[in-house]
């Protein structure tokens, strides 16, 4: 068998057996130094804006396109990526690209039905429903700890 039809072939196996998905979520700052959350109105609990990467789209572009339609912010600087985390308690092969976004403007969220609430909180003062995963991030943002491997 020819090399390269031989590492076609192996690359297509490992894309069906081993299936990866790749999320991309924001830690919004703004000047006071508060979190943008949502919270869903199919899923409970409040989160950091975001969602899954499409087939053929560049991970910050995806961050871009769902922060505007989540909560309309407009990334203005460069993100900044601050970790990559596996998420396989909720899909084997899934990551989280975590970034966060200190420069941006706001404009109106495009989502249509999908959130039911944003706001921006202040790291010691959560809403009691805020999601382990998400206070793990803010955590180790505001205390300056090194970030889990694990979402």
């Amino acid at each position: 068998m020819p090399k390269n039809l031989r590492t076609r072939l192996f690359q297509t196996i490992f894309r069906i057996t081993r299936p990866m998905t790749l999320g991309v979520r924001g830690l919004v700052i703004n000047a006071e130094g508060q979190c943008l959350l949502i919270r869903h109105t199919y899923t409970p609990g409040w989160h950091l804006p975001g969602g899954g990467v499409e087939k053929k789209e560049y991970a910050e572009l995806s961050l871009e396109r769902e922060l505007v339609e989540e909560a309309g912010i407009v990334i203005e600087g460069t993100p900044i990526l601050c970790g990559v985390f596996s998420n396989h308690s909720n899909f084997p092969n899934d990551h989280v690209l975590l970034y966060r976004i200190e420069y941006w403007s706001q404009t109106v969220a495009t989502s249509k039905g999908e959130i039911a609430e944003a706001g921006f909180f202040s790291p010691e003062s959560l809403p009691s429903e805020t999601t382990p995963a998400t206070r793990r991030r803010i955590d180790e943002w505001q205390l300056g700890k090194k970030p889990s491997i694990f979402w």
